[in-house]
């Protein structure tokens, strides 16, 4: 395996820190992965896939937000649809600069980025959320006791992860005008949604209602005893290992 650090511009102009792991040998296919909220590119739960990707041929792209890890931008003026234009963005950058990606994997929120975007890259042909909210405005339970101060003097700083970040009302308004049920429906891949049924920060029911509102082929993988971010390192080499054999029909 070897790796690259690169950076594209995002949906707003700013650049945008990336990494490429890509097999020594050659990729038989590109995958794109999104980060969960407030994370980064180098998460531990990223990290780990991206390299078990590789050694199943795969070559991952992963990168940082807008605001968040090494890319430019304010956290406080991103939300869910900045989320959705970087990851078009990034998808783009793939398609002109490698490969465009076949896979689209997304952690937690980004996995519910990855679902709202899925649909407008005709290449990819599988799709993987791994403990994703099935609404976006599932995250803001992460901060719900500062709600009616964000809403009554427009912003707050919230404790995510035990880092400060700052939230604006226009966040809360974002969320709250997405749903999730019919792009779905209509973004006509292969879908394997992971969660584990202990998950304490996005219930089980969320992969319930992903898995209800998607077409076939889907395909529903219990993650047992781990926890929301893959910290345990069986578990991150678990979920790649299933993501490679099973992204594997589809890639023929």
């Amino acid at each position: 395996m070897y790796a690259q650090r690169l950076e594209f511009p995002g949906a707003a102009g700013q650049r945008l820190a990336a990494r490429l792991d890509s097999p020594a040998t050659g990729a038989s296919a590109y995958a794109l992965f999104a980060h969960c909220f407030t994370c980064g590119k180098d998460v531990f739960a990223a990290n780990r896939i991206a390299q078990a990707l590789t050694e199943h041929g795969i070559a991952v792209l992963r990168f940082d937000f807008t605001g968040l890890g090494a890319s430019e931008g304010d956290f406080a003026n991103t939300n869910f649809s900045s989320n959705v234009a970087d990851l078009q963005a990034a998808a783009a950058f793939l398609r002109h600069e490698f490969q465009a990606p076949r896979i689209l994997i997304g952690h937690s929120l980004g996995g519910a980025a990855t679902l709202a975007f899925a649909g407008t890259v005709p290449e990819a042909q599988a799709v993987v959320t791994i403990a994703a909210p099935s609404d976006p405005v599932h995250v803001t339970q992460l901060f719900e006791e500062q709600i009616d101060e964000i809403t009554a003097k427009g912003e707050a700083m919230v404790q995510l992860a035990g880092r400060p970040f700052r939230i604006k009302r226009q966040f809360l308004e974002d969320v709250a005008e997405h749903s999730l049920r019919n792009k779905i429906a209509g973004m006509r891949k292969a879908l394997l949604v992971m969660h584990a049924p202990g998950d304490t920060t996005v219930g089980i029911n969320n992969a319930l209602e992903i898995f209800a509102a998607a077409k076939h082929p889907k395909s529903f993988i219990s993650l047992d005893t781990a926890d929301h971010l893959l910290t345990v390192r069986e578990d991150a080499s678990y979920v790649a290992g299933l993501i490679a054999a099973w992204s594997s029909r589809y890639l023929k």
